[in-house]
């Protein structure tokens, strides 16, 4: 209450020096010898100046307030892409059951369907670092090349550019992403068919020299116990 007793205060204030200030001057010019018209033409003169300066501080309330609408876009943007990374990351832990809810597909293979998955990871870590800046124009194109070597994301960028270019190329950073990755396939495709690296299956385990399997070991329990108990039995028969 206190607070806003002393603003309604002080906006009285101010609006009272407003309303009396023509009459303050007035008495001002009759008892001093004050050349208003002088003064008037001197206040003239610093109009220019004064516009000019007026005009900078608009351009910079605009240019600040062009930064935080930015800013605010970056970060629903970046809320948006994690919330994707975190949906992404589920379906590679259970590809069976999170992969259908995305829709059909012509991946049968469950390694090639995540390798698609991981492909889509990376990608989207390029786009997002070169969107920001933080990944050059040759560093992307190194990535690519590396990645468009092999067939995984040869396979990968044939099914997902359709989507990519209609997700992306709405704006000028978007539109030239796409054109970069287009180049680096389409150089990768010219250079010569994809190398494959196939998934080398686990080899079984070895028991070391001397261990006897558990087979053995459980046929031995049984033939212990049975002797143990036909003794048994001899035994109390002679007693």
């Amino acid at each position: 209450m206190g607070r806003t007793l002393g603003l309604v205060t002080a906006a009285a204030l101010a609006l009272t020096a407003v309303l009396l200030s023509p009459f303050v001057l007035k008495e001002l010019s009759r008892s001093k010898d004050v050349d208003w018209n002088r003064l008037s033409q001197i206040g003239a003169a610093y109009g220019f100046t004064s516009a000019v300066v007026s005009a900078l501080a608009l351009a910079g309330v605009a240019v600040s307030l062009g930064v935080q609408n930015r800013q605010a876009r970056a970060d629903q943007v970046q809320g948006i892409r994690s919330y994707y990374l975190e949906l992404v990351r589920l379906e590679l832990d259970d590809m069976a059951l999170f992969q259908p809810v995305w829709g059909d597909t012509d991946i049968v293979d469950p390694h090639e369907q995540k390798r698609h998955v991981y492909a889509d990871l990376m990608m989207n870590y390029a786009w997002m670092g070169f969107e920001i800046g933080t990944i050059r124009e040759s560093l992307l194109r190194d990535m690519l090349a590396g990645m468009f070597t092999g067939d995984a994301g040869r396979h990968y960028w044939s099914r997902a550019h359709t989507s990519w270019i209609a997700s992306s190329s709405g704006s000028r950073v978007g539109r030239r992403f796409l054109a970069i990755v287009g180049e680096e396939h389409a150089r990768a495709v010219a250079s010569g068919p994809p190398t494959r690296s196939p998934i080398a299956s686990r080899p079984p385990a070895v028991p070391p020299a001397g261990a006897s399997p558990a087979w053995r070991a459980s046929v031995g329990a049984l033939v212990g116990l049975g002797a143990g108990l036909a003794l048994g039995s001899l035994l109390r028969n002679r007693r």
